[in-house]
């Protein structure tokens, strides 16, 4: 199955008519030469590349023009293999917003293969004959942000000049293609009585699935960037009642509801496996000692998993709530008398190897630091659109591949 991802460029806040208020870019200053995190796709010596520095950041250019586009995908699609079966439109700006985009659309029409926009607020939606538009040009699926069906929020919050228009375009897609909605939510603001406001609305429109998104405001919830707090004195979920809340929600309507960072009512991911006694049993057994440091939602599910293959040694839980957003400020509050000498990392963690080799190693024992693997369980996002069988497989290859690390770079036991 050859797939073709159409970058349009674009950066946030500026190619997506202005910033939301809850946006998580918001605060970024972009004269600053931005420090490099350090990541899985840094060269071994070199802590920083494009993807740490930059992409991390959406620092890009503004949108690109239409001829560099195509002329992108002309080239992407002669280094094909096999046949063009789906298109996703993105990039660091609103799809909506691109001013060239019903140009595009009929270009990719041309193809007559299922199009796919990978996120879009509606915000640059003025007329809602685009929805139709769309669709006849082989529109298939789209991830739209809602925030609220009340058009007054969605201005306040989102900027959104027509409010009404941009419903108006969702709901009519929704009677045609596949639309999963997206809402961050704000305690205060759009939770509660308008939320389910929102999901009343949503299920009479026809939505295939929601994806709610609890609004960080502290860096340990995730803000990386320097820019923490996003909304002053904005009170925030814990992951307890965020999970709660999507739990209810889910149980009360029509539609598939997911939750980030906590979870996937229907299908019990993350770590859904750890329900599945006979599938525990297939994972390989720990067979040596090793450290293992992830966020501190994950911790307690991975440390229970783990000994339910044997492990005998320590998961350690950091400050940070999610583990691909960890950096090297966080390994440095690690109490070090509480880690092994083999520390294995998540895969995606903003951190140079070397560089935390050093950090792990400041009270005079030498440590080996192994980068883990990039996922061991799926996401509000990827679980949406799959089914459990999907996610018990993709946990049992993740966890396959940690027990591996485990026994190829631990210290014997005892």
């Amino acid at each position: 199955m050859a797939h073709l991802t159409v970058d349009l460029g674009g950066s946030p806040g500026v190619d997506c008519r202005g910033f939301c208020k809850y946006c998580y870019f918001k605060g970024l200053k972009k004269e600053d030469e931005p420090e490099p995190f350090g990541c899985k796709y840094c060269l071994p010596f070199t802590k920083g590349c494009e993807y740490c520095t930059d992409g991390v950041r959406e620092k890009y250019e503004r949108f690109k023009d239409l001829r560099d586009v195509a002329d992108d995908i002309l080239a992407n699609l002669q280094l094909m293999d096999g046949e063009l079966e789906k298109i996703t439109i993105s990039g660091g700006g609103d799809p909506s917003c691109y001013p060239e985009f019903k140009d595009l659309m009929e270009i990719l029409g041309s193809m007559e293969v299922p199009i796919h926009i990978g996120y879009t607020s509606g915000k640059g939606f003025d007329d809602p004959e685009i929805a139709d538009f769309m669709v006849e040009n082989g529109l298939s699926e789209i991830s739209f942000t809602v925030f609220s069906s009340n058009p007054k929020l969605r201005e306040e919050y989102m900027g959104d000049k027509t409010p009404e228009v941009s419903l108006e375009v969702f709901k009519r897609l929704c009677k045609k293609i596949d639309v999963y909605a997206a809402s961050l939510v704000i305690p205060g603001v759009n939770d509660a009585e308008v939320l389910e406001d929102m999901c009343r609305y949503l299920e009479e429109c026809g939505v295939k699935g929601l994806i709610l998104m609890r609004f960080a405001n502290r860096t340990d919830q995730g803000l990386i960037l320097k820019n923490a707090p996003i909304i002053k004195g904005q009170r925030v979920h814990t992951v307890r009642e965020f999970a709660e809340l999507v739990a209810s929600l889910n149980s009360r309507y029509s539609f598939k509801i997911n939750g980030t960072p906590l979870g996937d009512p229907e299908i019990g991911s993350p770590f859904a496996i750890m329900d599945e006694p006979d599938l525990l049993e297939k994972l390989p057994k720990v067979e040596k000692d090793a450290t293992i440091i992830t966020g501190s939602i994950a911790a307690r599910p991975i440390q229970a998993i783990l000994d339910a293959c044997g492990n005998k040694t320590w998961v350690y839980g950091t400050k940070k709530e999610i583990a691909c957003l960890i950096t090297i400020d966080d390994l440095k509050e690690v109490d070090l008398s509480r880690v092994g000498e083999v520390v294995i990392i998540p895969g995606r963690a903003f951190v140079h190897e070397k560089e935390a080799a050093e950090v792990l190693s400041s009270d005079g024992v030498e440590r080996t630091v192994i980068r883990g693997p990039d996922m061991l369980t799926a996401d509000a996002e990827t679980s949406m659109g799959m089914d459990k069988n999907g996610v018990l497989q993709m946990e049992m290859d993740g966890f396959s591949d940690l027990i591996r690390l485990i026994n190829m770079y631990g210290k014997q036991r005892c």
